[in-house]
């Protein structure tokens, strides 16, 4: 009996990756209208964080006008934004 060859597989760079195989991502905008500790809940009912991780998320939207709270598959981002709208949050689905 013969033993198959196997040949060794290269695991593609980093930068070889397909744009359409690169996630999705949610990504959270700052706004005049919802406070910051509202803002903070929201991310923790939605996406299960812990508090500390919460107000992290919340704080990069409040000085950096922005933060990615979720990434993934186009249609669970679609799913997540639509979920934070929901929530009276401005959100918008990018590539990463």
């Amino acid at each position: 009996m013969t033993t198959p060859q196997v040949a060794p597989v290269e695991a593609p760079d980093s930068a070889e990756i397909p744009e359409a195989d690169r996630p999705w991502v949610t990504i959270v905008w700052n706004d005049p209208v919802n406070l910051m500790s509202y803002v903070t809940w929201v991310f923790q009912k939605l996406f299960g964080y812990s508090r500390e991780q919460a107000e992290r998320l919340m704080l990069d939207v409040h000085h950096k006008g922005r933060a990615v709270v979720s990434s993934g598959a186009r249609e669970r981002m679609e799913y997540d934004a639509s979920q934070l709208h929901g929530h009276g949050l401005w959100a918008t689905v990018d590539k990463s």
